[in-house]
Formats: structure tokens, sequence, C-alpha cells
């Protein structure tokens, strides 16, 4: 005889760990944007009273923090997946490559760029990931001296994503606002203002519209090319 559904065993509720509070933040953020996530929301995404989360997460800060351990934490394991050189001078094509998967990562967490910006410590997942990109670089045959500029230079490039000039797409003026801030340009800045009129305006031009992905790209390329260039320098 079936249970009545009254009486039938119910399936247990996985218990709340500080692993799946701030998987359930991650999920918050990546549908709704990091402004909907508050200890409420959390609470409500997990089924349980927001005072349960305090068992687990310190506070919001507390949250935020581990936000960018996840973010990193994956960061690390998208890297790990790219096999090292077979050949230690071989190191460029699988820094570019790891750098690329770590873009990837930030491309589901679109929001992890800003919020990482207003941390003031990293997380291990973080520390660990450098770690590794110094490694291919000290294998590569880098002085640490050179590897420390490289790290510089590559900056927040080494976790997928980096300030840009120009304003991204989603943020461009409506058309009549975008021609009167160019004929004002114009006046004052006439070399930027020819610049973006060909970036908006011209579709046959070489430039062509704001492409955040090549834009990325591109400029890694160019520090990598250098950083080779340095390396076999300095080596010889």
């Amino acid at each position: 005889m079936a249970a009545h559904p009254d009486t039938a065993e119910k399936t247990p509720r996985a218990p709340l760990t500080r692993e799946r509070v701030l998987q359930a933040a991650v999920e918050i953020a990546d549908e709704r944007g990091l402004a909907a996530l508050t200890m409420r929301s959390l609470g409500q995404q997990l089924g349980v009273e927001a005072m349960s989360l305090y068992n687990h997460v310190t506070n919001k800060d507390d949250v935020l923090d581990g936000l960018v351990e996840v973010v990193t934490g994956e960061v690390l394991a998208a890297a790990e997946q790219i096999a090292p050189p077979a050949d230690p001078s071989e190191w460029k094509a699988v820094m570019r490559a790891r750098i690329l998967a770590a873009r990837g990562v930030l491309l589901r967490h679109r929001w992890a760029p800003g919020l990482m910006e207003t941390r003031t410590k990293s997380p291990p997942t973080a520390m660990q990931y450098f770690d590794s990109v110094l490694g291919l670089m000290l294998q590569g045959g880098f002085s640490l001296d050179l590897a420390h500029h490289a790290l510089h230079a590559l900056g927040s490039r080494m976790l997928g994503f980096s300030q840009e000039l120009f304003m991204d797409a989603d943020e461009a003026p409506e058309p009549e606002v975008g021609a009167l801030m160019l004929k004002q340009m114009e006046a004052h800045y006439p070399n930027l203002a020819a610049l973006m009129r060909v970036v908006n305006h011209d579709a046959d031009s070489t430039i062509g519209g704001c492409d955040d992905q090549f834009e990325f790209e591109f400029g890694l390329d160019l520090l990598l090319d250098g950083l080779e260039r340095l390396r076999a320098r300095y080596a010889a």
C-alpha cells in the first residue's frame, strides 16, 4: 500500500554549509545582479531564515569576500585544465590559454570584476592562481625581476578582465545624445572625436565597433609578445 501523502517520508534538506551559502549568493548575483544580494534574499534563496546564515558567514562583507573566493576558485580550476608546456619555452601559449580560460569564468560572472576591486584581501584561491602564473614564467626562463615586472604589466588581465578606456556598448548614450557629445568633442578634442565617430558609425572601417573580447586579446597578445622578447633578450 502506498504511503499517505501526509505520512510519506520527506526528502531531507541538505545541511546548510558555508559552501552552500556562497553558492546561493553566486546564483543571486548571476541571475539578478549584485545589488539584489542581501542577507534576506540569500536566506530566501536557501529556504531558511536570514538569521540561520550567521552560523556560516559573519556578515554581508564576509559573503562578498566569499564570492571572490568562489570565483577565483573557478579561475584556478579552469587554468589547471590547461596542461603545462611540454617545453618551458612554450610558456606564452599556455599563459594565453590560461588567461583566456580565466576570462571565460569572469564572463559568466560579470559582476565579479567590480566586486574584486572593492575587496582588500586576496583569498587563498587567488594567491594559488597568482603563484601558478609566476611559476609558469619562472619555468619559462624569466628572472624573478622580469617576472615581477610582468605581473604588474598583466595586472587584472591575469584574472580575465581589464579596465577599458571607453564605455561598454550597453552604456552607450542614445543616438541623439551621442551626436551632440561628438559635436562638442570636435571643438576641444578633435582627434578623439574623429576616432569615436569612426568607431561608432563607420561599419566599413578597419577599426569597426568596440569588441570587448577582441580588445582584451589584442592587449594580451601585445603584452605576451613583449614579455617573450624581453625574456629572450635577458636569457641570451
